[in-house]
């Protein structure tokens, strides 16, 4: 008897990744891929959708069922997660037009963002949509190709996101779940769960933008010519897929109120699942992945990117040292601060690289080591940096509290659980106990998502059954309490230097 596996895959700001699982969601092969991010201008963050999307997705795709010697016939469906929400220009043959524009690390549309919210008000957007209008939001970008890319614009038949466009790759059908199309700010309306006619005119007609799906329902089958570049099995059901961040949340479980997921990737995002709808112009909010959720989500626009720079800029002979000895660059730097204590000696780091997200959707803010002295070492900046990022979630955690939201259970996933000392420090200063979830989790929220929507799982109580968890860190009360300063120190430094950033 043939046995039944499921196929997930995610594509990431720096690395895609693949799994197959079984029918227990037991996972049976696993595969990765790194592809380029392209910032060809200060505050751009691009992707050869080509390239870096439909390559690793059929690269990764082969190299699984070529792994596991599986039968294409035996993936009884394929779920599929991008960073979102990107925005990437297609003709009517779906062939993109220009490098896809990238989720809230790309400020370009600074600009187009200050105008909406003067053209069209700041509180009445955020009543209809549910968001503020910030770098995170689609809208703003389809009109920064309107202004200064014109041509891109006009030869536009679709402006999609990279889920999107994956799926119609493999199928044909031009689908987004609702959980991504709320942050095409300010196009999706909260009381329609639809795009919204009102303000459509403005950017694009509603025939350009994919048709509103929910999460696990299945868009599609792949097609003949998919399968030829996949290696898939023609007629194999896909689901609609999502947003990275809520891939990895299937994939540890988070689907009931006071669930808190805490990604560490790239960047740092964090959705909390509410039983009803909650806004607050400091956040995001939307619909989740089931009809009757609720999320507040936030999100930092630098985590990984900062700790990659930090040893590609100030670290390079410690990435000497790794390839020499063949071990981790970032094992060696974590090993350097084993004797740096909690607050790094005074020195605190705000992480604004990249401008800032949450809570204070400023493109142009910028990062800042503050307290440096003569008694610093490398050491301490690096430990600092970690440091910059746990404080950052503490102050999303306070405005969680003041929201009233109930934090129940804290799970941490992504690239940052393989570094348990940065999971230490963050519940030390956050108070918090966290727990860790798989290293695959994105890519396995997509297999368990595609079981799901296939009518292999009962429900999510079903598909949670299986699911397993890595180790919790449970908060240290001295260390929490020698950070404390430095937690304030951190949130009163943007406040007070924010006007010198914008000048």
């Amino acid at each position: 008897m043939q046995r039944t596996y499921f196929l997930g895959i995610d594509i990431g700001t720096y690395e895609s990744k693949g799994v197959l699982v079984d029918a227990n969601g037991v996972i049976q092969a696993t595969a990765s891929r790194p592809h380029p991010l392209s910032t060809p201008r200060p505050g751009f963050a691009e992707h050869d959708a080509n390239e870096a999307w439909w390559g690793d997705f059929c690269h990764l795709s082969r190299q699984l069922l070529a792994d596991s010697t599986i039968d294409p016939r035996a993936v009884k469906a394929v779920g599929v997660s991008t960073i979102a929400p990107c925005c990437l220009a297609v003709d009517s043959g779906g062939v993109p037009l220009r490098p896809a524009i990238l989720y809230g690390v790309d400020v370009r549309a600074a600009e187009e963002i200050d105008e909406l919210n003067r053209q069209l008000g700041a509180e009445a957007v955020l009543r209809k949509t549910g968001n503020p209008i910030t770098s995170q939001s689609v809208g703003p970008k389809i009109l920064w190709l309107k202004k200064h890319e014109p041509e891109v614009w006009r030869r536009a038949a679709r402006f999609v996101t990279g889920t999107t466009w994956l799926v119609a790759r493999l199928t044909g059908q031009w689908v987004v779940d609702h959980y991504t199309a709320a942050y095409f700010t300010p196009l999706y309306t909260l009381d329609k769960a639809d795009w919204d006619d009102d303000y459509l005119p403005m950017f694009c007609r509603r025939d350009q933008l994919a048709e509103c799906r929910w999460t696990d329902e299945i868009s599609g089958f792949v097609t003949p010519e998919a399968a030829r570049a996949t290696g898939l099995a023609a007629g194999t059901p896909v689901v609609t897929g999502t947003a990275d961040a809520a891939a990895e949340a299937v994939g540890v479980g988070i689907f009931d109120p006071g669930d808190l997921l805490l990604m560490f990737g790239s960047s740092i995002y964090m959705i909390h699942v509410v039983d009803q709808l909650r806004t607050d112009a400091r956040l995001w909010a939307g619909p989740y992945l089931q009809r009757d959720r609720w999320m507040v989500a936030a999100g930092m626009s630098t985590a990984g990117t900062l700790t990659r720079w930090f040893r590609d800029q100030l670290a390079r002979d410690v990435l000497d040292k790794a390839e020499q000895s063949g071990r981790n660059a970032y094992d060696l730097l974590m090993q350097d601060i084993e004797g740096i204590p909690p607050g790094s000696d005074g020195l605190v780091v705000l992480p604004y690289l990249s401008g800032e997200r949450t809570p204070i959707h400023d493109p142009k803010a910028r990062g800042a080591f503050f307290g440096l002295t003569l008694g610093h070492r490398r050491e301490h900046l690096y430990r600092a940096c970690l440091e910059g990022g746990g404080y950052g979630i503490a102050q999303h955690l306070e405005i969680f509290a003041e929201m009233g939201l109930e934090m129940s259970h804290i799970v941490a996933v992504g690239g940052g659980t393989r570094n348990p000392p940065w999971l230490q420090l963050t519940a030390d200063i956050c108070g918090r106990t966290l727990s860790s979830g798989q290293a695959f989790g994105a890519a396995y929220g997509d297999a368990l998502l595609a079981a799901l929507g296939s009518g292999h799982f009962a429900d999510v109580e079903d598909l949670r059954r299986r699911i397993q968890l890595g180790p919790s860190y449970q908060p240290d009360p001295e260390q929490h309490r020698r950070y404390r300063p430095y937690t304030r120190i951190y949130q009163a430094l943007y406040q007070q230097t924010k006007n010198l950033m914008n000048d």
